[in-house]
């Protein structure tokens, strides 16, 4: 009897490879594309770093090609959006588009590997692009903390911001790269509101979700110095593991390229429906948002 294919246990081991269910056979599609980005890009990059280069090339294709209503997920215990203690979406210069500083009072800045994250929110009821949707989104920095909430970090308001949508549905944020804590696959936390005045109160969200970031590109950012703690942290968990991604993950996979000098480029579709209720987007403790079991995270 075969138990294992491609070095990984069958959910179904009674049955053949065929028959193991949707989520097994996008596993082996993602491994298979993993692999021909090694042979391809990802020589390319090896080349460049026998040669001396300081670059390192990482891609992947997304794991669907349509866009589906995105995944009701937790927004955690660390929100900033006033549904768990501070509400940053109240304060004047949360709507920015480069969210490694602080704005306001605070003035700190977070570091790590630029990212750029660019989402595309489709409201599917229309079938059009979701033109004037204003789009949060936070995360946590290098050390796997949460601005607002961490120890030694409750006054900073940085890795959260707020884009309004262009005519193509389109917003874009410049970041940093965030850590794997212990728990929780590599994440970014995204809620969509129907228009930025509606930004100041959580219960208008119309959409609560997260990004779920690509194993291969998370090892070449954890690989570089700052993100240590992630190495480790990466190992103890998996997409399978996750308590939030665990039920599958395909319309919350985002594309990646880039490199680690001049910044990886992180891009998903988001796909909203208004005319259903969101159904999540609780401040749910545990691993579900944030470090630290729901409780206050790690200060390190």
């Amino acid at each position: 009897m075969t138990t294992s294919y491609e070095g990984r246990p069958l959910p179904r081991p009674d049955e053949e490879v065929v028959d193991q269910g949707l989520r097994f056979d996008l596993d082996t599609l993602l491994s298979r594309r993993r692999v021909l980005g090694f042979l391809g890009l990802g020589a390319a990059g090896l080349g460049l770093a026998a040669c001396g280069g300081s670059s390192t090339t990482t891609s992947a294709a997304a794991a669907t090609t349509s866009t589906g209503e995105i995944p009701e997920e937790t927004a955690g215990p660390y929100p900033g959006d006033g549904s768990n203690g501070a509400n940053v979406l109240t304060e004047s210069g949360i709507v920015r588009s480069d969210i490694r500083s602080s704005f306001g009072s605070a003035s700190g800045t977070a570091e790590g590997v630029p990212m750029t994250l660019t989402l595309t929110v489709q409201d599917l009821a229309g079938g059009v692009p979701f033109e004037g949707a204003a789009v949060y989104v936070w995360h946590c920095d290098r050390d796997g903390n949460y601005s607002l909430y961490s120890q030694g970090i409750t006054e900073e308001n940085y890795l959260r911001g707020v884009q309004v949508a262009d005519a193509d549905g389109t917003v874009t944020f410049t970041s940093t790269f965030p850590a794997c804590y212990s728990g929780r696959w590599p994440h970014i936390h995204v809620e969509v509101y129907p228009d930025v005045d509606s930004i100041t109160d959580s219960s208008n969200a119309i959409a609560t979700s997260q990004v779920a970031l690509l194993q291969d590109a998370c090892e070449t950012v954890y690989a570089t110095s700052g993100y240590e703690q992630s190495v480790r942290n990466l190992s103890q968990v998996s997409l399978a593991t996750d308590n939030v991604f665990s039920d599958g993950a395909e319309l919350e996979t985002p594309t990646i390229t880039g490199d680690v000098t001049s910044g990886l480029i992180v891009a998903m579709d988001v796909g909203v429906d208004t005319t259903t209720a969101a159904g999540g987007g609780s401040t749910g403790g545990g691993t579900g948002g944030g470090p630290g079991g729901g409780g206050q995270p790690p200060g390190r």
